[in-house]
């Protein structure tokens, strides 16, 4: 009896050891797990201590913890500062600027109205022409002599002395376009400035905003605010340096212009006086006044007698 019995005990034994076997080598690494977990103090499931939340943006803000503090970027507050915010955009916005002032400066200086039209010759020359004391060649040298755009103009006409009225105007006319041409000199540069700079400007404001979002691409998220910031601060002062720089280059290609336009419509006004002196038309009717006159005054003469 007892043969059978210790037979099925060992079979039982031998069944049972290879799950015996894997037991133990699970229950290994698990007991190796719970004694780093006691060396880390990190309670465990079963423990009465609370278990700390994982909070993500704690690795953030603890990367940018130990990161260098960053220089905190301000927007200028003045003209100065925001020439001097610019960078190497400071060099097109110099540029134009000095471009602007001095073209301006010596436009403000031709134009003065003393220059183009001088009174004191206006009047001289006029008055010797309705005079008839003015001969063609003295008349050409008095204007050139004197060298004023307004005197060109009655020199073009003084050429076509004795000349029907029509022909000595289409003279004056095509030396007027001459001189306008002369007045206008520059502004064209005045006025390309005005328009440039806001683009040069424009040109800014979209480089500051890739370099804004660049660094949101490399850093990740929305970025650092420092960074973000510099590049929106660059898109700002460059848009306002562009409106800086053309606002007023436009209001002096406006005011300039408008002077030149006022001194061609007095010069047109002046020419029109010389054409009514120096025509074929004003020459025969200069010439029969003294005749009459003196046909008069010997008729007066012959009925004394």
């Amino acid at each position: 009896m007892m043969e059978p019995i210790q037979t099925t005990l060992h079979q039982k034994l031998r069944a049972a050891m290879p799950g015996a076997l894997l037991l133990f080598c699970f229950m290994i690494p698990v007991a190796a797990q719970d004694v780093n977990l006691s060396d880390q103090n990190i309670p465990l499931v079963g423990d009465s201590a609370e278990i700390p939340e994982f909070d993500p943006s704690a690795e953030i803000f603890a990367s940018e913890d130990e990161a260098a503090p960053a220089e905190k970027v301000g927007l200028p507050t003045n003209v100065i500062e925001i020439f001097l915010s610019l960078g190497y955009w400071i060099l097109p916005f110099g540029l134009a600027t000095l471009i602007a002032i001095w073209f301006t400066t010596e436009r403000v200086v031709v134009l003065r109205r003393g220059r183009v039209i001088p009174k004191p010759f206006v009047q001289r020359f006029l008055k010797l022409l309705e005079e008839g004391e003015l001969e063609k060649d003295e008349a050409l040298q008095i204007c050139e002599d004197n060298g004023s755009p307004v005197a060109h103009v009655f020199a073009h006409g003084v050429r076509k002395w004795g000349k029907p009225s029509v022909e000595v105007e289409q003279a004056i006319i095509d030396g007027g376009e001459r001189q306008v041409s002369s007045l206008r000199r520059h502004l064209q540069v005045i006025n390309g400035v005005a328009t440039v700079t806001p683009l040069i400007g424009l040109l800014g404001t979209v480089w500051g905003m890739l370099k804004s979002f660049n660094q949101i691409a490399l850093a990740g998220a929305m970025g650092k605010t420092e960074q973000l910031a510099s590049g929106i601060a660059l898109a700002l002062v460059t848009t306002a340096a562009g409106l800086i720089v053309a606002i007023p280059s436009l209001i002096a290609y406006m005011y300039l212009s408008g002077r030149v336009d006022a001194l061609v419509m007095k010069m047109d006004e002046l020419a029109q006086k010389v054409v009514h002196n120096i025509s074929i038309e004003a020459l025969s009717d200069r010439q029969q006044r003294p005749r009459t006159i003196s046909s008069a005054s010997k008729g007066s003469q012959k009925s004394a007698g």
